[in-house]
């Protein structure tokens, strides 16, 4: 089993910044994609930066060059931060792993969310 503990989010004014922090634990042998989905009030979960166990990203539209997703695969913790936020940020933030276990299988993880508020 593995958990996926996020940390960081909060309320912050417009044009603030924010880091979240995402630590993976349990029986992981390594990491394969991983990254951060935000769902806003009403609206579907959508996918906001991933980062591919090479270090290669890929980023929504509306966050590029806002926001910037970073791993450190000793840690087994990937982090998202967010510059320059805007009131549309306002969403819960839920971290992703593509987990390899020991027995060379993959499967998908999720954190608990957590709230990012911008006010404007």
């Amino acid at each position: 089993q593995v958990q996926l503990v996020e940390s960081g989010g909060g309320l912050v004014q417009a044009g603030g910044s924010l880091r979240l922090s995402c630590a993976a634990s349990g029986s992981i042998f390594s990491i394969n994609a991983e990254g951060w989905y935000r769902q806003a009030p009403g609206m579907q979960r959508e996918s906001v930066a991933i980062i591919s166990s090479g270090g290669r990203t890929n980023y929504a539209v509306s966050v590029k060059g806002r926001f910037t997703v970073s791993r450190d695969n000793a840690k087994n913790t990937v982090y998202l931060q967010m510059n320059s936020l805007k009131p549309e940020d306002t969403a819960v933030y839920y971290c992703f792993a593509k987990v390899v276990d020991y027995s060379g299988r993959y499967y998908d993880y999720w954190g608990q969310g957590t709230q990012v508020t911008v006010s404007s």
